[in-house]
């Protein structure tokens, strides 16, 4: 089984010199000789070096205290999450789930071995408390595949204890650099492996240039999608929180992209991955949605006063829930399914060959305000509608429909905002703020339907039914006052969206 650890450190190049001494370094009492390490890890990607690109590294290790495989995802300059699983000769299932959106289909095979000798210093307070851990290490690199050479180097690396205050690192850092110590140029070993082992190589590739036509403005907004989707993928698995919302998000951003930018982007030939974009975030709803009610309703029961809960509401409430949430597998099936991992293949054929139109090739702020104006049309004649009816399941369903379209809206306004500048920021602010209200409109409407079949299973049961009509009746309440705010804010965005 995996776990997982938060790594904090920094590196810096070592000369003959060695590591400083770093006693009386705020609060560092000691500096205790741990004595030398035998490191040998051996480093996997595929052949076109896919992890290695978004920074990320696995290895097999041996030797030290944590031999075993290591996967670790970067958080911040200097910070990484570390997957960690037992040894094994292959790379074990959990921690192969957790690159598959980046690997899809291709081997991981033997890239890079870093042979470390490292001689371990521990930073203790004066109660002898483990502070930071300091090392020298002296690595040997070996690439595996291709024509690539060997390389030597010596290094510093001081990582944080568990818990430990970061600003420790920066003090730290201070007396180093007082000794002539410098921080290394290379984000990691391998890093640093990969390319002094093969300097021949020609350069990275260079990133897509600085969008100048409408075409590049929407393909870039499109591919910062495809890439949330990617980086979010082992987030979701992990069970990280907000993971599943966010690669929601990206989702429908990728899919209203190319439902709104009809005149960039072929529709005829875009059309079957706006479906299998809409079936991901369908797939993806189903977890978040039953998260956010089920979060919704344990609130509502806790502020009631206890004299207001008749029957075992918490009990059932909970067994609902509970029965509703086997969702993680479901979505771990999802991400593991062939049918998902080609809607990535297919993103990134797009991307490589998009079917542009004429208005691709526009300057963009007349192609994209054209656009935007269209969505934004739409959703005044949806809204206008919905506040038109009484209230009711008519409105609600108007109003959840008027909800999806400020959404599009919103991203349509979000993609186009480096070339409208303020007017699409304005109109970007102004979609969140109404779907804020419109996605709390239809929370309560779901949360009004879940009440009302708990009540009916409840007093099939022979139990009371009082407590799930009081939250019932606040639900509906509730719905009252957002319906008067919503008709207030929609006056005031109204006057403001662009005709």
């Amino acid at each position: 089984m995996a776990d997982t650890k938060r790594e904090i450190e920094r590196k810096y190049e070592a000369d003959d010199s060695g590591l400083p001494d770093l006693t009386g370094v705020g609060p560092v009492a000691a500096v205790l000789d741990r004595g030398v390490v035998e490191l040998d890890a051996t480093y996997y990607d595929t052949a076109d070096e896919r992890l290695a690109g978004d920074s990320l590294t696995l290895r097999r290790r041996t030797g030290g205290s944590d031999a075993g495989w290591h996967l670790k995802f970067p958080v911040a300059p200097g910070v990484r999450d570390e997957i960690r699983a037992p040894l094994g000769d292959s790379v074990p299932e959990e921690i192969a789930a957790l690159v598959r959106s980046r690997v899809r289909g291709r081997a991981l095979v033997p890239l890079v071995r870093l042979r470390s000798a490292r001689d371990v210093r521990h930073l203790v307070d004066a109660r002898g408390a483990l502070l930071a851990e300091a090392s020298l290490d002296t690595v040997t690199a070996e690439r595996l595949t291709g024509p690539g050479g060997t390389a030597r180097w010596t290094e510093i690396e001081v990582e944080l204890a568990d818990g430990g205050d970061p600003a420790l690192l920066d003090r730290l850092e201070k007396r180093l650099r007082e000794a002539g110590v410098r921080p290394s140029a290379a984000a990691s070993k391998l890093a640093r492996a990969l390319a002094e082992t093969a300097p021949d190589r020609p350069g990275e590739p260079a990133g897509p240039a600085a969008p100048v036509t409408a075409g590049d403005h929407v393909l870039a907004y499109l591919r910062a999608q495809r890439d949330a989707l990617v980086a979010l993928d082992p987030a979701v698995r992990r069970g990280i929180p907000d993971s599943v919302h966010r690669m929601r998000v990206a989702t429908r951003r990728a899919r209203a992209t190319l439902r709104t930018f009809t005149g960039v982007l072929d529709r005829a030939v875009t059309g079957p991955l706006g479906a299998e974009l809409k079936w991901l975030a369908g797939e993806l709803g189903t977890a978040r949605d039953q998260e956010v009610l089920a979060d919704r309703l344990t609130s509502a029961l806790d502020a009631l006063p206890p004299a207001l809960v008749t029957g075992p509401v918490e009990e059932r409430l909970t067994a609902w829930a509970e029965a509703r949430h086997g969702t993680h597998a479901h979505l771990t099936g999802v991400l593991d399914s062939r049918r998902y991992l080609a809607l990535l293949d297919a993103l990134d054929a797009l991307l490589a060959d998009p079917p542009l139109r004429a208005a691709a090739g526009r300057k963009p702020k007349k192609a994209l305000a054209k656009a935007v104006r269209k969505d934004a049309r739409k959703l005044t004649a949806l809204m206008e509608h919905a506040l038109a009816l009484p209230p009711g399941q008519e409105r609600d369903r108007a109003l959840h429909e008027a909800r999806k379209k400020a959404k599009r809206t919103r991203y349509a306004a979000e993609a186009a905002t480096d070339a409208l500048g303020g007017p699409a920021r304005a109109l970007t602010k102004a979609m969140k703020s109404l779907t804020t209200l419109l996605g709390d409109h239809q929370d309560g409407v779901m949360a009004r339907s879940t009440l009302r079949e708990l009540a009916a299973v409840a007093h099939a049961a022979g139990e009371s039914a009082f407590t799930y009509g009081l939250l019932y009746g606040r639900e509906e309440g509730h719905a009252a006052r957002l319906e008067e705010e919503l008709a207030g804010r929609w006056e005031k965005i109204a006057g403001g969206l662009p005709g």
